[in-house]
Formats: C-alpha cells, structure tokens, sequence
C-alpha cells in the first residue's frame, strides 16, 4: 500500500465525506488506484458531485466536457496533483 501525502489524504476525506462513503475509510484510498470502476467503483454522477466539491473547497473548477478528466480523475494521487497545481484557496 502505498503511503498518502497529506494532502492527498484531505483530498481522500473530501471524497469520502462529499460522497458519503461510509464503509471506505480515507486513509484506505490507495493515491494510485483508480477511483473509477474496479478501484472505488465510483461513476459519472460521483465525478459531478465531487467536482462540485472540489470547487467549493479548492476554488478548482472541473467541467464535465474537460477532455483531461479521465488523467484528472484516474486517481488519488493524479486528482490530488491537480487541484494542488489549479487550487486558488488553501
């Protein structure tokens, strides 16, 4: 198991707590495994809901139609990444 940065874990409870996933822990999210299908199982609603978030929290706004979603949301870690280079609020 690869070990999150701090970051990554405010980004991990963000996910946890925006999507009420009450069974996954946030520590438990693995930084390179996908969110989507086999990792998570999150899907397309899950993404919009936590796009919102991210937005709220970060000041990162993620559209729907970016054509760099799937880099963006391919993990903890790739997401973490992004709303680290793009956020304008800590």
């Amino acid at each position: 198991m690869g070990a999150q940065t701090a970051f990554e874990q405010e980004v991990a409870r963000l996910i946890v707590d925006s999507l009420n996933l009450e069974e996954t822990a946030p520590e438990d999210i693995e930084p390179e495994a996908p969110l989507f299908r086999e990792g998570l199982g999150l899907d397309s609603i899950d993404a919009l809901e936590l796009a919102l978030a991210i937005g709220r929290a970060y000041g990162v706004q993620i559209r729907s139609d970016d054509e760099d979603n799937l880099r963006i949301f391919a993990s903890l870690r790739a997401l973490s990444e992004h709303i680290e280079a793009n956020r304008t609020s800590s």
